[in-house]
């Protein structure tokens, strides 16, 4: 739309909302590829494996039946109870399958929950570093982002004590993460277990985004349903099961707020993907889980030769992640330019990674996230080729 003299019209939020360094580094690779140049890839968050034989099996059956018609807003009651089942079995939580609610991707999820919890003004606590779609959502809904700079002493995590500090009266919701996009770290039980107390006590809402569950190294990653029923759970069907083409994810809502949020769910989204749906539900099956933990091995090795080496070519890597499959790594000694740095790596070694600029401000410039989403041969080949770059520089 232009106005009168001439100029577009644009909303003014839309200036707070900034696009991902990482999608210039991810450019500028493929213009390298497209010239003939072989690329490392770690700046991708997105698992390299397919999708498991089995869900997509399930797909093509749906599709062949000719389900590919509207589902109920709230999703597939088949998956939804998959869903409730999956939380039975993996962590011992009974939820309602009424509790459920399907949604295009976790982004939509996280969209769902906030649109029906934040008023214009209001703020969502959050941690910084943190995954930079959290603040953008929140600003979207004319609330206030409030960033708690959070360091390798807690993990990158918030606490019981730091909510206390940054809680104000304008305060409707804190978001955490667990296990965290950009760090890896998860946030101990006792901890989820006191936050919840003390949101709910001011009255607010607590949002724990589990979307990387399942993909969890030497740790316990305990669900936020098993310390309160009165959280909301964001999770996804991309990073573990590997689905992420296929736009599908869930929350789980307290008692409540089913009906706000189908309301919700049928105008923003109408529903998810049908065909997505029905694929999804072969994925809690034996079979695919199976898969999905020799794949959750193999991220393991992954990360265990990555990190030594990282280190060892003098990025501080001060917490070993216990999920995910990233490493947010300290690289001042190097560069004190991250952006800067990630493009020389870029143009000089043919290794592509994340600036940290793309997570917060907290020394935000100091850090660069290498995500481990390439087999173990790709992974030696860019440590051999960050090692060339930075001895000769």
């Amino acid at each position: 739309m232009r106005g009168m003299n001439g100029k577009r019209h644009i909303a003014r939020r839309m200036a707070d909302i900034q696009p991902f360094y990482v999608m210039d580094i991810l450019a500028r690779a493929r213009a390298l590829e497209a010239e003939g140049r072989d690329i490392v890839h770690m700046e991708i968050g997105e698992p390299d494996f397919p999708t498991p034989a089995p869900i997509i099996e399930a797909g093509q059956r749906a599709l062949a039946a000719g389900r590919t018609h509207y589902t109920p807003a709230a999703g597939l009651p088949e998956l939804r109870e998959a869903i409730a089942r999956h939380y039975a079995t993996r962590y011992g939580v009974n939820v309602a399958p009424s509790r459920i609610i399907v949604t295009p991707g976790a982004s939509g999820a996280l969209q769902l929950v906030l649109s029906v919890l934040v008023n214009p003004g209001e703020q969502v606590v959050m941690a910084d570093p943190g995954y930079p779609c959290n603040r953008n959502f929140v600003r979207l809904l004319d609330g206030e982002p409030t960033f708690v700079p959070v360091d390798a002493a807690t993990d990158y995590q918030l606490t019981v004590d730091a909510l206390r500090a940054s809680w104000t009266g304008r305060s409707s919701a804190a978001l955490i993460a667990s296990p965290a996009n950009p760090t890896g770290t998860l946030v101990p039980a006792d901890q989820l277990r006191a936050m919840a107390a003390f949101v709910e006590g001011k009255g607010g809402s607590l949002i724990v985004d589990e979307i990387y569950h399942g993909l969890v190294y030497d740790a316990d990653a305990p669900t936020a349903l098993s310390v309160s029923d009165r959280v909301f759970v964001i999770n996804s069907f991309s990073k573990y099961f590997g689905m992420t083409g296929w736009r599908l994810g869930w929350v789980v809502a307290p008692e409540g707020y089913e009906h706000e949020l189908d309301k919700l769910a049928q105008n923003l989204f109408l529903a998810a993907s049908t065909p997505s749906q029905y694929a999804a539900l072969a994925a809690f099956e034996p079979e695919t889980i199976e898969i999905l933990e020799q794949r959750r091995q193999a991220f393991q090795e992954r990360l265990d030769f990555l990190l030594p080496k990282l280190r060892r070519l003098g990025f501080e890597i001060p917490v070993k992640p216990q999920g995910a499959f990233y490493l947010y790594a300290n690289s001042a000694r190097l560069d004190s330019d991250s952006f800067a740095l990630c493009n020389r790596m870029l143009q000089e070694a043919g290794v592509a990674a994340t600036p940290g600029l793309d997570f917060g401000s907290h020394r935000a410039a100091e850090h660069v996230r290498f995500a481990y989403t390439t087999d173990l041969d790709r992974l030696r080949e860019g440590v051999e080729r960050l090692e060339d770059f930075l001895y000769r520089n």
